[in-house]
C-alpha cells in the first residue's frame, strides 16, 4: 500500500543500526523541487558536526568534523587496544585525508597499510618475527579501513583486492603468533562459511566456547580484539562470516538474510562436532547488527547457553513505520503496507534518499553499503529487505541468560530505544547495561573504550559460563 498521494510531509527518521542516523523528509505527491528541497535541508542538518560531549565518536570529532569519518576513525584507532593499530600512524594518516572524500580516505589508509606491510616484510626477512607479526596486524587493520567506503560501485575491483590484502596480511600475522588456531570451513546449505577457531590451549580437552560474530559492515578479522580477551579468560573462540558479510558477500556474492537462525544453527552444529568444545557451555556474542542477528539465532537455538546483544536491536520496520506515523502518515498503515510500497521501487523515495546521500557522508555510506550487502538495485529495494529484520514475537523465545548493551551517546540508537525494546521483550534471565560516556564508553559498541567494555561484558559472561578469573 503506497502512502497517501496528498501532499503530506513524511518525516522518516531511520535508526541506522550500524553507522549513522539519517533524517530527511519526503512529500508524497509533491513536486520534485519541493522534494529535493526538504531532502537536502534535512541532510544538511544530519551532517552538522556535533560537540565532543554529544558526538558518538567522542574525541574523534576533534580529528574529523564529519560524523561518519570521526566514527570510523575511532573504530580504527580503537584497535590499538590489542596492538592492531598505532595511534601515531592513525593520526598522521587522518591528517592527510580530505574531509568527507571517500577516495582520499581509501588512498591514504592504503598508503599507510602498504608502508606498514613493507615494514613487516623487511622484519620477517631479517628474522625479527615478533616485529613482523605486530606490523602485519596493524597493516591488516589499515587495509580493512581503506576498503570501507568503496561499496558505491559493487564492481570496483579494489573492493576484493583490498579486502584480500587485509585478510592475507592478517593471516601472515596469525602464522607468527603464539595462539593456536585453525582456519575452518563451516558447512552451510550448498556451500561453506569461513571461520577461525582459536584455542585456549593445546590440551584437546573441552573448553567453553565463545562464538563472536560481526554485523552489517564488518569482517571477522576485526573481531580479533575480542578473541584475544576470550583466550586470556579460558575460552575457545570461534568467529565466522555469514551471508552479507566479509568473504561471503565479496567472493560468494550471498546477500544478507533476516532469518539468521538458518545461519546460527549450522555454526553451532559445527561447534558441537569438535571434541575440544564443551557443548553445554556455548556463548554467542553479536556485535553491532549482530545485536539483532545473534538474538534472532538464539531464539531458535537451544544449545546457546549465554547471549550478548551488543548493542541490542529489536525491529527496523516498526521503527520506520512509527516515525512515519508520528509525522502524519496513515495511522492504519502496517509494516506490510510500507514494505509493499517500498517494493514498488518508488521514485520519490529513491530520489529523496539519493539527494540526502549527496549531502551526508553517513547517509551515502549507509545506503551504498546496504545496496552492496543486500544485493539491492536501489535504496528502496534495500530498505524493503531491511524491514524484515525484526525480533517482534521472536525475542520472547530466547531461553538463555541474555545481556543487552547500549551506549549513552550512541547516535545509532538514540536514547537506547531499540536496546530497551529488546530487553523488555525478553522472558529469560536478563541484564541491561547502559554504558556512560564520561570516559568514552558511550559510543556504538563501546569502540575506543574496550577496557571498560570488556570488563563489564566478559565479567557478566564469565559468571554465566562458570569461569573464574
Amino acid at each position: 500500500m503506497k502512502p497517501s498521494k496528498s501532499c503530506i510531509k513524511y518525516a522518516i527518521t531511520f535508526t541506522l543500526l550500524v553507522t549513522a542516523t539519517l533524517a530527511f523528509t519526503i512529500s508524497a505527491g509533491c513536486t520534485e523541487t519541493e522534494l529535493q528541497s526538504v531532502a537536502v535541508s534535512a541532510a544538511t542538518e544530519t551532517k552538522t558536526p556535533q560537540s565532543a560531549s554529544t558526538c558518538s565518536s567522542g574525541s574523534a570529532a576533534q580529528i574529523f568534523s564529519d560524523q561518519e569519518f570521526a566514527f570510523q576513525f575511532l573504530r580504527t584507532i580503537g584497535a590499538s587496544y590489542s596492538g592492531e593499530a598505532d595511534i601515531g600512524e592513525c593520526l598522521k594518516t587522518a591528517s592527510r585525508i580530505d574531509e568527507g572524500d571517500f577516495e582520499s580516505w581509501y588512498s591514504e589508509w592504503k598508503k599507510t597499510a602498504d608502508a606498514i606491510r613493507n615494514i613487516g616484510d623487511e622484519s620477517l626477512r631479517e628474522g625479527h618475527n615478533r616485529t613482523a607479526m605486530n606490523a602485519y596486524y596493524r597493516a591488516a587493520t589499515y587495509y580493512r579501513t581503506a576498503e570501507f567506503f568503496l561499496h558505491g560501485n559493487s564492481t570496483d575491483s579494489r573492493i576484493v583486492e583490498t579486502w584480500e590484502k587485509s585478510r592475507e596480511t592478517f593471516r601472515d600475522a596469525l602464522a607468527l603468533d603464539d595462539v593456536s588456531y585453525e582456519i575452518v570451513s563451516i558447512p552451510y546449505e550448498n556451500t561453506t562459511l569461513p571461520g577461525y577457531f582459536y584455542k585456549a590451549d593445546n590440551s584437546g580437552t573441552p573448553h567453553p566456547l565463545l562464538i563472536v560474530q560481526t554485523g552489517f559492515d564488518g569482517c571477522q578479522e576485526e573481531l580479533h580484539t575480542y578473541v584475544n580477551e576470550g583466550i586470556k579468560r579460558g575460552y575457545n573462540v570461534l568467529t565466522f562470516e555469514g551471508p552479507g558479510q566479509g568473504e561471503v558477500i565479496r567472493i560468494q556474492h550471498i546477500p544478507f538474510r533476516y532469518d539468521w537462525e538458518n545461519v546460527i544453527t549450522p555454526v553451532v552444529d559445527y561447534a558441537v562436532s569438535r571434541p575440544d568444545v564443551d557443548e553445554n557451555r556455548i556463548a554467542l556474542w553479536g556485535i553491532s547488527l549482530g545485536g539483532y542477528l545473534a538474538p534472532r539465532g538464539a531464539a531458535y537455538e537451544s544449545r546457546i547457553a549465554a547471549l550478548i546483544a551488543d548493542p541490542g536491536t529489536y525491529d527496523v520496520g516498526e521503527n520506520l513505520l512509527r516515525n512515519l506515523q508520528e509525522e502524519g502518515a496513515d495511522a492504519n498503515m502496517t509494516k506490510e503496507d510500507l514494505k509493499e510500497w517500498l517494493q514498488t521501487d518508488p521514485a520519490e523515495f529513491n530520489d529523496a534518499i539519493r539527494d540526502a546521500m549527496a549531502e551526508s557522508t553517513g547517509t551515502r555510506w549507509m545506503n551504498e553499503n546496504g545496496m552492496f550487502v543486500f544485493n539491492a538495485g536501489s535504496p528502496a529495494q534495500f530498505w524493503a529487505k531491511w524491514m524484515d529484520f525484526s525480533l517482534a514475537g521472536i525475542a520472547g523465545e530466547i531461553r538463555c541468560p541474555t545481556l543487552v548493551c547500549a551506549g549513552e551517546a550512541d547516535s545509532l540508537d538514540k536514547d537506547a530505544i531499540q536496546a530497551k525494546e529488546l530487553y523488555d521483550s525478553l522472558a529469560c534471565e536478563k541484564e541491561f547495561i547502559l554504558f556512560q560516556d564520561e570516559y568514552g564508553a558511550g559510543s556504538h559498541c563501546q569502540f575506543g573504550a574496550f577496557g571498560q567494555s570488556f570488563g563489564a561484558k566478559f565479567d557478566w559472561l564469565d559468571d554465566k559460563m562458570g569461569i573464574n578469573q
